[in-house]
């Protein structure tokens, strides 16, 4: 036999104050008095009610209270890298004021799991990269009427992208190089298709992941005719693997890898392979993010606002909610020296 919850009523009856007195202790809302306060949950306690029922507040509201974020790779492996760590702390901070919770999808193509974007009881979504198996998701999300952002990619117009200046930052590392009179340079990008395959990326590739895409017209703006090395994922060990196909097959002045964590694993492959950094070959990475392993160097990099382009990610969706308009959605990485580029020997 089940036995009856009990409710705010209740609990307004035994403290002695109306039902929307007690109501406003719950919701923090509108201030009352220590005393009111102490004697309402003095009831609840004695009652066992510990708040509204959310489910109530969601069919009052008539919304979830939750946002998705969709990730087109396993979970697992995304969050091995800090930058998303510091962006989704951002997203949590950008959808604070709206009450709501996150849930994290996979559209990967390959799960078959539910929740999904399809199905899950969602008001907003927030869509890491946006590849093209997403844009195909995307028709069926937007037709449900549910408000969409995209960080870093593109799906399309009347969707709001958080964009960072990938290109532009990318050329100012390059240029840095150049400056420093390297000339024989090769790059390792992220994954430049839903594929994720290892290997040299062929002059007529498409590159159709846009983060990708970006940061490597950025660096052929400066270096054209630099081979380019597609990585399966940002990570330490895919580094490591690219570096050491690098290494096997040629002796570049220096590596430019589109991210922190695959600049560290072309350091260990090139100490594994006897050169020492910056003096036999020099690295820059993206992201200015913390990687463990990588001292004594200090990595050559684009500090990127991770967290603010999280954050700016969960405003544009509760400023959509509200019916109104996003804003900020156009941030920039700083170019950090570190101590892992220096001029060429032959120089």
């Amino acid at each position: 036999m089940s036995i009856r919850r009990a409710t705010i009523s209740d609990v307004a009856r035994e403290a002695g104050v109306s039902p929307s007195t007690a109501s406003v202790v719950f919701s923090g809302k509108t201030p009352t008095s220590e005393a009111t306060r102490a004697r309402v949950l003095a009831a609840a306690e004695a009652l066992g009610y510990t708040g509204p029922d959310p489910r109530a507040a969601s069919l009052r509201r008539g919304r979830s209270g939750i946002v998705g974020v969709v990730f087109d790779q396993h979970l697992g492996t995304a969050f091995l890298d800090p930058v998303t760590t510091h962006m989704m702390d951002g997203l949590a901070d950008g959808v604070s004021r709206l009450g709501a919770a996150l849930l994290l999808l996979r559209d990967d193509g390959v799960t078959v799991s539910e929740p999904s974007l399809h199905t899950a009881p969602i008001d907003a979504a927030v869509l890491i990269g946006c590849s093209p198996r997403m844009r195909d998701s995307l028709e069926i999300v937007r037709a449900r009427g549910i408000p969409v952002v995209v960080v870093e990619g593109d799906a399309g117009d009347g969707i709001p992208r958080v964009l960072l200046d990938n290109a532009e930052a990318q050329r100012e590392a390059a240029r840095h190089l150049e400056a420093l009179g390297h000339r024989d340079v090769v790059i390792v990008t992220l994954p430049i298709d839903a594929s994720r395959r290892r290997g040299w990326i062929a002059d007529d590739a498409i590159v159709g992941v846009d983060v990708t895409a970006d940061r490597l017209r950025g660096a052929r703006e400066v270096f054209p005719d630099a081979p380019a090395l597609a990585a399966a994922t940002s990570s330490i060990d895919e580094g490591a693997i690219a570096g050491r196909t690098i290494f096997a097959e040629r002796r570049p002045t220096a590596v430019i890898a589109q991210s922190d964590l695959l600049a560290a694993g072309v350091i260990r492959a090139a100490e594994e392979a006897g050169l020492r950094v910056p003096h036999d070959v020099s690295v820059t990475g993206f992201d200015g993010v913390v990687v463990d392993g990588l001292a004594p160097h200090v990595l050559t990099t684009l500090v990127q606002p991770a967290t603010a382009k999280g954050r700016a990610a969960g405003e544009a969706v509760a400023a959509m909610l509200e019916d109104a308009m996003p804003s900020g959605l156009d941030l920039e990485c700083a170019f950090r020296a570190g101590t892992t580029t220096a001029a060429p020997r032959s120089t």
